[in-house]
């Protein structure tokens, strides 16, 4: 139990020093002054992210493999009387369980985040007005050298062009009752300490550490949300599961929840499926990074999964990023958007011959009549 401390925050380390002396959860909770659950979601939280760099304390000779794997074939070796001498346990990755302890552990470290503390809002409101803002993949972490791009884009960068433009579309965008901030996927450049693309293996043009990149993503959401909430009465925010960020997007939607905890005028969607969907009385959204799924199948998608707000609805969207340029596409049924980016190009996307412009919008949806305006900010405007 001792050697878990060394994968624990401040307070899991306490909670955990306690727990060896004590023996137990509920004395733990008393001398803390907390929740018996809260002490074991802790620890738990620990224990699953040790699982994960290798060490697990439950792990001994009655459990073949620990969780988040699965075992694959098991060789037994035999001394000179035909009795089992040994035995090696061949074992692979269980994704699926690997991705839940990955979330369980987030959960777990993230309680210790500070709450953003409830704040009155604006009153003169429109009711029937809701502003959207897409954010395009920003791929915050990614490196670009303009001398062999044309183009810079670092950490730095990213923080300052992204609030920007978030803060002057905003402005510009009447006083709506609801605002949803639409991160459409591939917000993180890359989902783990190497650097590499998960599918492949292709090593990326990285700036900086996984924490710091995680700390400035964070960041800049937070400024976002920051921004609409002096215009909105409420703001909603969906983080889209993308190419470059699977786990990692799950990580922004956790923290940010529990940062807004207490917020009750922010609602953080933390859903981890590929399709996330929102209503505006008469519109219904869809919302897909674009990896996964062809344009033309997703109108499709949306009347399965939400037949009965299709059949309710008069005006269906999808906004879909992964592509970085812009195309607005009918289908029976929807309209399917994607949208450009603000990030540079990297060397990838450079030697690929990719030249789309760059810029971010903001979209005000009319819940009788869908789409009436939009505003757009260019990368010459944030410069």
């Amino acid at each position: 139990m001792e050697r878990l401390i060394e994968y624990a925050t401040s307070i899991q380390a306490k909670y955990i020093d306690a727990y060896i002396q004590l023996k137990s959860y509920r004395q733990v909770a008393k001398q803390f002054h907390v929740n018996e659950k809260t002490v074991r979601d802790a620890i738990k939280g620990v224990k699953l992210k040790a699982a994960l760099q290798g060490y697990s304390p439950e792990h001994d000779m009655t459990k073949a493999v620990p969780d988040g794997f699965m075992v694959k074939g098991v060789s037994t070796y035999y001394d000179d009387e035909g009795k089992p001498k040994g035995q090696w346990v061949k074992s692979s990755a269980d994704k699926v369980r690997q991705q839940e302890i990955l979330k369980e552990a987030i959960e777990a470290m993230a309680e210790d985040l500070p709450k953003v503390e409830p704040r009155r809002g604006r009153l003169d409101v429109n009711e029937k007005l809701m502003a959207v803002y897409p954010i395009g993949d920003l791929h915050v972490g990614m490196l670009s050298w303009p001398e062999e791009t044309g183009d810079e884009w670092d950490l730095k960068l990213a923080e300052e062009i992204q609030c920007s433009a978030m803060a002057k579309l905003v402005e510009l965008s009447p006083a709506c009752e609801w605002a949803t901030i639409i991160n459409l996927g591939d917000w993180f450049h890359y989902d783990n300490l190497e650097g590499v693309t998960a599918r492949s293996g292709h090593h990326l043009d990285t700036d900086g550490r996984y924490a710091k990149m995680a700390r400035i993503g964070v960041k800049i959401m937070r400024q976002c949300i920051e921004s609409a909430l002096d215009k909105h009465a409420k703001v909603r925010v969906i983080n889209v599961i993308g190419n470059h960020d699977d786990t990692s997007s799950m990580m922004l939607s956790i923290c940010l929840a529990n940062i807004y905890e207490k917020e009750p005028r922010v609602i953080i969607d933390t859903s981890p499926s590929a399709f996330q969907y929102f209503r505006h009385g008469k519109v219904l959204v869809g919302c897909h990074h674009g990896h996964s799924t062809k344009p033309a199948a997703l109108a499709g998608v949306m009347a399965t999964d939400k037949s009965k707000d299709w059949g309710e609805t008069e005006y269906r969207y999808w906004y879909i990023g992964h592509v970085h340029h812009q195309s607005v596409k009918d289908f029976a049924g929807c309209t399917i958007e994607s949208f450009r980016t603000l990030a540079a190009k990297d060397a990838y996307s450079h030697w690929g011959g990719y030249r789309a412009p760059r810029d971010m919008k903001s979209i005000i949806l009319h819940s009788e009549y869908g789409e009436v305006s939009r505003n757009t900010m260019n990368i010459g405007m944030l410069r």
